[in-house]
């Protein structure tokens, strides 16, 4: 397609076309002194598959392609981000993991079944970035919701160890209007967090708050995802989200979609607001910033609707 390589940034580990770069399937530990299997590596269970998947939305008078061939796999126990322009289908294949759309070709699994099945044992959480709190019930009553949805006995337990775990405790009794917006996501991912779920799908769930109470919310899933470790997939436009907390990150090109790019994330946890600071960091949110607006490799990048070229290399710094 065109594109050239910096001189400073060596060719990439190429995408293997099912959202997992080549590097982690030939089991490059990650950093931190890894060396068995983790999240992310081939050796991991399957947790989340979109195999071949296309989604149409049809009206009277058009058709839209919203997603073309997507392959993708998040293995048990990792953090995925997926990235992309608006529009180009990131929530569709949330909405289709969450079993609120189906497919209109291809296959999707969670733990190897249909995610119907998932949702109606309640082992699949989720979060949009509208909380959709009860305004009736308390901070502790609306995490306390999936219990009854689920015809369960309330576990007061688990219901103050999530209250503990997003900072809430002193807050389990005040309403939603009570609170702030931050507050209120907080409280969104730990109901998500209430029935010990098995996957957890977040949609934007900061996207509508200031970027400062964002940036605060971002280390505060980071501590709570290094508490839980429950194998998540991040719908996001915000980069430096996406890097923060994700193994992987996935890019995705413009509508139809498709997986244009997936970029191993191999910094060290827990991550915390120091991480933020540190040369390596920026240079990949740079990166994947570049990509994403069409800056790398000249025009031919720009064209995100172009699928990318079997084989294909991009630029990566070395060490990544």
């Amino acid at each position: 397609m065109g594109e050239s390589t910096p001189a400073s940034m060596p060719p990439t580990v190429s995408d293997t076309g099912d959202g997992t770069a080549a590097g982690e399937k030939e089991g490059v530990p990650g950093s931190g002194g890894d060396t068995g299997p983790g999240p992310g590596d081939a050796a991991a269970p399957a947790a989340m598959e979109l195999s071949g998947v296309v989604k149409h939305f049809s009206s009277r008078r058009r058709t839209t392609v919203a997603l073309d061939g997507v392959d993708l796999t998040v293995r048990k126990g990792e953090f995925v981000s997926l990235l992309g322009p608006s529009g180009c289908g990131k929530s569709t294949v949330l909405r289709l993991l969450a079993g609120l759309e189906e497919p209109t070709a291809g296959r999707v699994r969670v733990h190897g079944r249909p995610p119907a099945a998932l949702v109606a044992e309640h082992r699949l959480g989720v979060a949009f970035q509208h909380h959709a709190l009860l305004p009736w019930e308390s901070v502790a009553g609306n995490v306390a919701l999936p219990f009854r949805a689920a015809g369960r006995p309330v576990d007061r337990d688990r219901v103050s160890e999530l209250l503990r775990l997003t900072g809430l405790t002193d807050f389990a009794e005040a309403r939603p209007r009570q609170l702030s917006g931050g507050m209120c996501q907080r409280v969104a991912i730990a109901r998500a967090l209430a029935l010990n779920p098995e996957v957890l799908l977040l949609d934007e769930p900061f996207g509508a708050l200031d970027v400062v109470t964002r940036r605060r919310l971002n280390f505060e899933l980071a501590r709570i995802w290094s508490e839980q470790r429950i194998t998540t997939l991040l719908v996001t436009h915000d980069v430096e989200e996406a890097v923060l907390l994700a193994d992987r990150v996935v890019v995705l090109t413009g509508r139809p979609g498709r997986v244009r790019h997936t970029e191993q994330v191999r910094l060290r946890r827990p991550r915390g607001s120091q991480l933020t600071r540190e040369h390596d960091f920026h240079e990949r949110v740079d990166w994947l910033t570049a990509l994403l607006d069409g800056d790398l490799g000249g025009p031919a990048a720009a064209d995100e609707s172009r699928p990318a070229e079997p084989g294909r290399r991009l630029p990566r710094r070395h060490g990544w």
